[in-house]
């Protein structure tokens, strides 16, 4: 960090300090870098303001003229604005409710990957581990659901159990049915949209931008359409999404700590100081260690858990650091590894592993006779008298599984006709159609006078004009945090990439457009941070508030239009040909 303070003299006829040259020319090369917008963190030096303020920012509040216009007295304030900080929230998860649970049950078929998912998900919650089912069954299921005995044999799979335990809850209560296994799809997906809300309050410091973010995600097609199929991605988003709010509750209460214990000045001010700032253990972090059972059910349900654990990681730690280098720690980094790396990794780290060791209970537990589940019986039969005898078998057959699981990922180049490159997820080049009829005129919502068959399609796409308008937040938000050093945009794009940049490694793979719903969330977070930006920062003019509030209105309403226009190839709705190919707006998504 550049320090602005005068450097001492040299004396007379002396040649200048070597320091002195490396700070003329750090001084030249920030002032090149601000020529693009840069500009130092907010205390960098000494300077920026209040330290308790940066280290604990408040929240925007609405304006004293809002609240009068309303009749609301100024001593009622502080409790309205604690109620909307939830109404608000709430009010956003009751629609993405609404969209995510009406018609839940139709198409009544089983679209796209439910044939694995919602029959793994029963045998999981009826015996703990999944079975081997018929080819053939899923007309049946569909036909006569309690007819339909579930097979002795057990079954390969490629995933871990979390995400089938989560959707056979759904089928515990209301059986083997499509609203079944697709209830805890849409309850998980009307939960995120809370989540973001409430997280996007708390890392925006905003109500209203916390509220839009949510709004966004509410009205993302890819999210609504994932929330009500049964597949195991929502479920990964959901716990990721949950890991990542637990991580900035805990960033907040640290860093208050942090405050609490600094010196106050006469005038009551927080000062830094570099005992304090260096030495302070900041005790138990419970929400860290609830982070790290979020992320431990996420690599639960699919093995890309453990990759975000990697990146949330790294951010956790750099966010400890700068909170110790704004308390006034003269070496911010070597204080967080002193006192933070190792208790961030232990709470962490080995509470995801126990966690995910943990969700193979079921698989545990069976029967190793053979009985039990696939490879179950693996070290009994196979492994006897090897160098690792001295673990217990059910280690050594999970460990089996496991290698042979990842074999099978880092081999599956199969072609199939909706894998895209994740190059192309971002300007939605490739969704996937998870169903499709051709419905004959006069049947399932065709109109009788149409010349020729209609078109019902589950297509997985995203809101395109909220991913188009994501595009161009995400560049916002790269220079924000590179060039303003702005640490939200920092933890947004950490977040995105922990959902997007590990699949670039995997191009030869199969891989599918779906996947990119696990970092959905934080470009909605991005677009919400960029509509703020354009409706002005605290203290603007009323003309420049007015362009802002139209520019970030029309965006809005544009992206609430597609959504709408789109509703119908979203939930399989009938539509005439015509209508269905108008929607078609790329040939890619055919």
């Amino acid at each position: 960090m550049t320090s602005t303070a005068t450097p001492p003299p040299s004396p007379a006829g002396a040649p200048p300090a070597p320091s002195a040259g490396r700070e003329e020319e750090s001084s030249a090369w920030l002032r090149r870098l601000r020529g693009f917008g840069y500009a130092p963190p907010a205390g960098a030096g000494g300077a920026g303001g209040d330290l308790r303020a940066r280290l604990v920012p408040p929240y925007a509040r609405p304006s004293v003229r809002l609240w009068r216009s309303l009749g609301v007295p100024a001593s009622a304030v502080g409790t309205w604005e604690r109620v909307l900080a939830w109404v608000g929230p709430l009010l956003v998860a009751l629609v993405a409710g609404v969209l995510r649970f009406v018609h839940l049950g139709s198409p009544k078929a089983v679209i796209f990957d439910e044939t694995y998912y919602a029959k793994d998900a029963w045998a999981t919650v009826q015996r703990g581990y999944e079975a081997s089912w018929p080819k053939d069954i899923d007309k049946s299921i569909l036909a006569n659901p309690h007819g339909v005995a579930l097979p002795l044999d057990p079954g390969y799979v490629v995933h871990p159990p979390v995400g089938k335990w989560v959707i056979g809850l759904g089928e515990w209560m209301f059986g083997l049915t499509p609203f079944g296994w697709r209830f805890m799809t849409a309850v998980l997906g009307t939960l995120s949209v809370l989540m973001l809300c409430r997280i996007g309050r708390r890392l925006l410091r905003s109500t209203f931008l916390g509220c839009l973010a949510g709004a966004l995600l509410a009205v993302d097609g890819l999210h609504l359409v994932m929330s009500r199929t049964a597949l195991l991605d929502l479920v990964l988003m959901f716990f990721v999404l949950a890991a990542f709010g637990a991580l900035l509750i805990d960033r907040d209460r640290a860093r208050a700590r942090l405050a609490a214990a600094l010196p106050v000045d006469d005038e009551g001010r927080l000062r830094p100081d570099l005992r304090t700032a260096e030495r302070l253990g900041l005790g138990l972090r419970p929400y860290r260690v609830l982070a790290g059972v979020c992320l431990g059910l996420a690599a639960g349900t699919k093995w890309n858990g453990f990759v975000v654990l990697a990146f949330f990681g790294v951010l956790t730690v750099l966010w400890d650091a700068a909170a110790r280098r704004t308390a006034g720690a003269g070496g911010p980094y070597a204080a967080m590894l002193r006192r933070d790396a190792v208790p961030a990794f232990l709470s962490t780290v080995p509470v995801a592993v126990v966690v995910y060791v943990a969700s193979w209970t079921g698989w545990i537990v069976s029967p190793d006779n053979g009985k039990g589940g696939y490879f179950r019986d693996w070290a009994a039969r196979h492994d006897q008298g090897s160098s690792l005898s001295f673990l217990p078998e059910w280690v050594r057959s999970l460990w089996h599984y496991e290698t042979e699981v990842y074999k099978f990922h880092v081999g599956l180049t199969s072609g199939h006709t909706y894998e895209s490159n994740p190059w192309s997820w971002l300007v939605l080049g490739r969704p996937v159609s998870f169903f499709y009829e051709s419905p004959e005129p006069g049947s399932d919502g065709c109109p009788a006078t149409e010349a020729g068959k209609c078109a019902r399609e589950v297509l997985a796409l995203g809101t395109p004009m909220l991913w188009w308008a994501g595009c161009f937040a995400l560049l916002y938000v790269l220079w924000r945090w590179f060039f303003r050093r702005d640490w939200r945009a920092g933890a947004i794009a950490c977040a995105l990439g922990a959902g997007l940049l590990p699949w670039f490694n995997y191009q030869e793979r199969t891989i599918f457009y779906f996947y990119a719903v696990v970092f959905v969330p934080y470009l909605c977070l991005a677009v919400a941070m960029t509509i703020g930006a354009l409706l002005g920062p605290a203290g603007s003019t009323e003309r420049r508030r007015m362009f802002g509030a139209i520019g970030a209105g029309v965006l809005v309403l544009l992206i609430l239009w597609n959504f709408i226009y789109f509703w119908p190839v979203y939930t399989g709705g009938t539509l005439p040909m015509d209508s269905w190919r108008a929607r078609m707006w790329l040939d890619t998504w055919v």
